[in-house]
C-alpha cells in the first residue's frame, strides 16, 4: 500500500508520529494509500522552514514572483489530466468535474500575475511643508490554510497563490481524505520556479490543525469547512492574534417564479443539485417554487430529469453525471437524513435508496433523491446535506419565498429565475446572502471578484481571492517623510578659507 509524505522544505518527508489516516478509493470502498497525521513538532520543523525562506523571498520583486505563476500555470494546464485522475481517484469526482476543480484554481493564480500592479502603494507629494507620504503593501511572513476534501485542488489555490504573490511563505494542510493533489501541486510550485521552503504540506487531523492556530510564527490563517470548526478556528486564531477568514456551511437556496422558463430552470436545478454528488459549498440543495401550478410544473419537469441520471465511477467516461460521496461515513449520514425527511412528513417523489451499481457494490455511491412538500421546520431543510438530494419547499407568494432565503442562519449562494428584470434587481438588491444567481444556477464568482457568504457561512472581513486577497496578506505600512534643507543650494566654487 502506498505511503504518502509532507512535503517539508522542497522535499517528500516521512511522517514519524505513527498515527495515518486511510485514503479511500471512494468508487470501489477500498483503502489505496495511507497519509501521516503530523505532530506539533513536525509543524514547527515546517514553519522555521517557511520562516528562514520568507525573507529573501519577498525581498524578490513581485514581476518576478508573477512569473513564477505564469510558469505554474503553464504547468497546470500541461498536468490538467493527470492532475484530474489522481482527484478523481481519491475524491470520486467525474474526470471533467475534477479538471473543472483544477480549472478553477489554475484562474486564480492567473490573477496573481498581477501582483505588481494589485500591491502597489499609494503617495501624496507635499502632505505638509516639505513632507511627503506614502504606503507600502508588505507581506505578512508565513502564512496557513487548512482546506477541505470537496475541492482539493481549487481551494488550496486560492488561498496559497495569493499569498505567496505578496510575498509570504505558505503552511498547507489540507484535507487527509484526498492529499495526493496538494502535493503534486507543491511540486509543481517548486518546478515552476518557487524556492524551497515557501509552500510546504504538512497533512494531519485536529493536532496539526491546533499547532497552525497556536504556533506563535504563523501569522494568518484561511479555512473552508463545516460551520462548527469555522467558529472554532476563527475564535481561536483571532484569539491568538491572527489574522483568519473562515467560510462554513451552506443551504443555498434556488426561487423559481411563475415566469421562468421551466425547461431551463430544471436543468440548472439538476446540475446544481447533483453535480458532484451533491458535496459542494455552493450547490443548490433547496429549490423554492412560488405557486402550487410553479411548483407543480417544476416536479413535471425535474422527475424524468432526475430518474435519467447516470451514477458511475470516473472510468466509467465522461458521460457520468455524478459519482461516488467521499467516505462510507458520509454516505450513511446522507442516508440518515432523507430518512428524517421521510419520517418528518416531506414527500420523496424520487426515491434513491434503493440504488446498486454492480460491480461497485462496495463503493460509496448514493442515489439521487428528491424531495416535494418540506417544510422549513424539517432537518432536511435546515442542514447542510451534502449529498444528492434535492429539497423542494413550496412558496405561495414571492415575499414568502425570498424570506426562507433571508431567515435561514446560512447565507452562502442563491439563485432566482425570471423573466422579469424588476423582481430580479429587487432580488439581488435585498437578500442578504454574499453570492447570488440570476437565472444563473452556481453563482462563483470569476478570480478577479471575489468569493464569500454571509451570516454563519463567513467568518471573518475579507472574502477569498480577487482584490480581498491581496489586501488579506499583506499589511499596509504609511511611511511619512521629511528631509532636512540645505543640500539643494549646490556646491561651492570658492577656494575655502579659514575665518
Amino acid at each position: 500500500m502506498q505511503e504518502l509524505t509532507h512535503y517539508i522544505n522542497g522535499a517528500h518527508v516521512k511522517g514519524t508520529s505513527g498515527r495515518f489516516a486511510d485514503v479511500y478509493n471512494p468508487a470501489i470502498g477500498e483503502v489505496q494509500a495511507k497519509v501521516p497525521l503530523a505532530t506539533t513538532a513536525e509543524m514547527d520543523q515546517a514553519v522555521q522552514a517557511a520562516a528562514a525562506a520568507q525573507p529573501a523571498w519577498a525581498a524578490v520583486n513581485p514581476q518576478r514572483r508573477a512569473r513564477v505563476m505564469m510558469k505554474f500555470v503553464d504547468l497546470l494546464n500541461q498536468n490538467m489530466d493527470k492532475l484530474a485522475e489522481a482527484l478523481s481517484r481519491e475524491h470520486g469526482k467525474t474526470l471533467p468535474d475534477a479538471a473543472g476543480d483544477v480549472q478553477r484554481g489554475l484562474e486564480v493564480v492567473e490573477y496573481c500575475i498581477a501582483a505588481p500592479q494589485m500591491l502597489k502603494g499609494e503617495y501624496t507629494d507635499s502632505a505638509g511643508p516639505g513632507i511627503d507620504m506614502y504606503s507600502m503593501k508588505q507581506p505578512l511572513g508565513v502564512t496557513a490554510g487548512i482546506t477541505p476534501f470537496n475541492f482539493p485542488a481549487m481551494i488550496p489555490m486560492w488561498m496559497f497563490a495569493p499569498a505567496i504573490a505578496c510575498g509570504n511563505a505558505f503552511i498547507l494542510k489540507p484535507s487527509e481524505r484526498d492529499p495526493s493533489v496538494p502535493l503534486m501541486l507543491a511540486e509543481l510550485m517548486e518546478e515552476a520556479g518557487l524556492p524551497k521552503g515557501i509552500l510546504q504540506v504538512v497533512n494531519g487531523d485536529k493536532e496539526a490543525v491546533d499547532a497552525i492556530l497556536d504556533h506563535p510564527v504563523i501569522q494568518s490563517v484561511g479555512f473552508v469547512g463545516s460551520t462548527p470548526i469555522a467558529e472554532y478556528i476563527y475564535g481561536k486564531g483571532c484569539s491568538n492574534g491572527k489574522r483568519v477568514q473562515c467560510f462554513g456551511g451552506a443551504k443555498n437556496h434556488m426561487i423559481i417564479m411563475p415566469d421562468a422558463d421551466m425547461d431551463q430552470a430544471a436543468d440548472a436545478l439538476v446540475g446544481a443539485g447533483y453535480g458532484a454528488a451533491g458535496e459542494r459549498c455552493m450547490a443548490i440543495s433547496v429549490a423554492v417554487p412560488v405557486g402550487d401550478d410553479t411548483a407543480d410544473r417544476l416536479i413535471e419537469k425535474l422527475v424524468p430529469r432526475v430518474e435519467a441520471l447516470k451514477v458511475g465511477p470516473y472510468t466509467a467516461g465522461n458521460d457520468v453525471d455524478y459519482g461516488p460521496v467521499v467516505t462510507a461515513a458520509a454516505k450513511a449520514n446522507i442516508e440518515r437524513l432523507v430518512q428524517t425527511g421521510i419520517d418528518q412528513g416531506a414527500k420523496l417523489v424520487v426515491d434513491g435508496r434503493d440504488f446498486k451499481l454492480q460491480g461497485y457494490e462496495d463503493g460509496f455511491f448514493v442515489g439521487a433523491h428528491l424531495f416535494d412538500h418540506a417544510t422549513k421546520d424539517m432537518d432536511i431543510y435546515k442542514t447542510e446535506i451534502f449529498g444528492p438530494v434535492l429539497t423542494t419547499v413550496r412558496a405561495q407568494t414571492y415575499e414568502e419565498a425570498i424570506g426562507l432565503a433571508m431567515d435561514h442562519e446560512y447565507g452562502n449562494g442563491t439563485a432566482i429565475f425570471t423573466r422579469d428584470g424588476d423582481t430580479a434587481r429587487d432580488f439581488a438588491n435585498r437578500i442578504n446572502i454574499g453570492m447570488v444567481g440570476i437565472n444563473v444556477p452556481i453563482p462563483v464568482p470569476l478570480a478577479y471578484h471575489t468569493f464569500g457568504g454571509w451570516k454563519k457561512s463567513a467568518f471573518g472581513d475579507l472574502n477569498q481571492h480577487g482584490p480581498d486577497a491581496f489586501k488579506f496578506y499583506t499589511r499596509t505600512k504609511t511611511v511619512t517623510s521629511r528631509w532636512p534643507s540645505g543640500i539643494k543650494e549646490g556646491g561651492e566654487f570658492s577656494i575655502p578659507v579659514m575665518e
